[in-house]
């Protein structure tokens, strides 16, 4: 389930007063059961390239390979393709409809043709990987819960239907803290439980960091960094120079060590910070 990416380029509004490139030649590979991080300030083209790997958009020109199947192919058959490609957009508690949380995720699987049994199957596994009891919660109404209990309805809608690559499109948006670590550690289990391919489009450095085991970095259409997240936020240079930042944390590591510190500047979570100080003390300590 590896994505090829090649030459990808897009055009909105192609010919007219308001074109925009928003895609520029993009080049990069996916591989199976990795958890990508794909960062960029606002028109970047992070949301654009995300909608053309399940087919939402067509490219202007280059092509996309997802299990070896070109889907910028014009035989391709898109239905096949989106069952294997999950994709949460940006407040997906928007799309919540049904009058029953149980009925909301089981739309998909019973689209899919599943039989009755799978599909309450499928919607217990998938409640229980985003921290909602299937006894507690399947006859409430989506509207009656908290926002982050919502956008956890929402992400569970999309994964009882199994696919093998799963997109998010700033999952964390407009929650508050606890909100964001439970819906982070969510997509964590997600990732393990079904050893799927995640990829998280996010302009939160601090997700990122928690999250991501390989970043991309978006600007003007075109992915500028690629790379381990102890590599990327090494670049602050060029993150800055792109309207982003490196976590909080290493901020503070970095001057910490310009001030005589004897620590790592590396810590880019506040677990690794925290072990760096302590480090650092009990050193201290035995002197």
């Amino acid at each position: 389930m590896s994505i090829k990416i090649e030459n990808l380029t897009h055009v909105y509004m192609k010919r007219s007063p308001f074109e925009k490139k928003a895609l520029d030649d993009v080049s990069l590979t996916i591989n199976d059961g990795e958890f990508v991080a794909l960062i960029g300030h606002t028109g970047s083209g992070k949301s654009t390239l995300i909608q053309h790997i399940n087919g939402l958009l067509k490219p202007e020109s280059g092509r996309i390979v997802v299990d070896d199947v070109d889907i910028t192919a014009k035989d391709v058959k898109l239905n096949a393709i989106r069952k294997k490609v999950g994709l949460v957009f940006q407040y997906s508690e928007y799309q919540l409809f049904e009058e029953t949380i149980e009925k909301d995720i089981a739309f998909g699987p019973k689209n899919l043709g599943l039989g009755e049994v799978e599909v309450q199957e499928r919607v217990k596994r998938a409640m229980n990987l985003v921290g909602l009891d299937y006894e507690t919660y399947k006859s409430k109404s989506p509207f009656d819960l908290s926002g982050g209990q919502k956008r956890r309805v929402a992400i569970a809608g999309v994964v009882a239907m199994e696919p093998k690559i799963l997109i998010l499109d700033e999952p964390t948006a407009g929650l508050d803290p606890k909100g964001r670590d439970d819906i982070l550690r969510q997509i964590k289990t997600l990732h393990k439980a079904y050893n799927m391919t995640i990829i998280l489009v996010s302009h939160s450095m601090e997700d990122v960091a928690k999250v991501a085991d390989r970043i991309l970095v978006m600007h003007k259409g075109k992915c500028i960094l690629d790379g381990m997240p102890s590599k990327i936020f090494k670049e602050i240079d060029t993150l800055e120079s792109v309207g982003l930042a490196v976590p909080q944390v290493t901020y503070l590591m970095k001057s910490l060590k310009n001030k005589g510190f004897d620590i790592s500047d590396e810590a880019f979570t506040v677990e690794q910070a925290k072990d760096e100080i302590i480090k650092f003390l009990r050193s201290k300590s035995n002197d």
